[in-house]
């Protein structure tokens, strides 16, 4: 709006997204446009190459996508996005995996939220309220909602409350949850640097045990190295006559948490298993000899 570019209204998000980026796109009055993946699970770059004219106002992407993959072609996406004057929003539902390891900026990436409920430990849903505070690049700061609290450098450590230069003003409360942004906070800084990318480390390593201990039992759609979670295809059970529904319901009667079922939408008869990184070894063998 700054630019004047009043008629960029398409906002592009990969088919294999997590689940609320559409829904977020349309309500801030988007229209969204889906974004085919190729064999590989990447975004397809010849589809991006076609949608990338002056009305993409930008691109809304979840990396490692909710395939459970780390998409290579991310580099070359936010490039391709940002010749065409768009902008490119990470949704940080997946950090788990990238901790320590990888930061978004660098990427290319101009904002993102971080999920907190899903990477630092904060309760969600029934648990408590959730968070997701946005990081943004320089160029953004301006428009952040307001007020924004600002360091004091000249008499440290005094802080005060400013109104971004070109902010979109209010849209809630502006301390958000305040309790669990202290909680996520106190997490982060308990752990270091090296804790938390011990976390990643250990969430992408569970993950991948559990992909090569039942890739021969249920199908595997995109078969390479994955993240932070693992998705399979219940299609060979579904063929003997059971569901992915049925494989799930079956575990919680043992005493297992479900795996995601039917989601992402572009797998068939889809099981998600996301071990986190606190689970054992013997708990997941636990899981997969019950």
């Amino acid at each position: 709006m700054s630019r004047g570019d009043r008629h960029r209204t398409k906002m592009a998000i990969p088919d294999s997204a997590h689940g609320t980026n559409p829904s977020s796109a349309a309500m801030a009055g988007f229209d969204v446009v889906t974004l085919p993946s190729d064999a590989e699970g990447n975004v397809d770059l010849n589809a991006l190459h076609e949608l990338a004219d002056q009305n993409l106002a930008g691109v809304m992407i979840t990396l490692p996508s909710t395939l459970g993959i780390f998409d290579t072609n991310i580099v070359e996406v936010c490039r391709v996005v940002h010749e065409a004057g768009g902008l490119v929003y990470g949704d940080g539902a997946n950090m788990n995996a990238l901790l320590g390891k990888v930061r978004l900026g660098d990427l290319g990436f101009d904002v993102i939220h971080s999920n907190l409920h899903k990477t630092f430990s904060t309760p969600h849903g029934g648990g408590g309220p959730g968070a997701g505070p946005v990081c943004c690049s320089p160029d953004l700061v301006p428009f952040l909602a307001a007020p924004v609290v600002a360091k004091n450098e000249e008499h440290s450590p005094q802080y005060s409350l400013v109104h971004p230069e070109k902010s979109i003003g209010k849209i809630s409360g502006f301390h958000g949850n305040f309790g669990v942004l202290v909680r996520a906070y106190t997490y982060i800084r308990t752990l270091g640097e090296s804790g938390l990318m011990s976390i990643s480390s250990n969430a992408v390593l569970n993950a991948n045990y559990l992909m090569e201990a039942l890739r021969d039992i249920y199908y595997l759609p995109y078969d390479r190295r994955c993240m932070h979670e693992v998705v399979f295809s219940a299609d060979w059970q579904k063929e003997r006559g059971v569901s992915g529904l049925e494989v799930a319901k079956r575990l919680l009667d043992y005493g297992y948490h479900a795996p995601t079922m039917y989601f992402p939408l572009i797998v068939h008869e889809a099981l998600m298993i996301e071990p986190t990184e606190s689970e054992t070894r013997k708990r997941l063998m636990l899981l997969l000899r019950p």
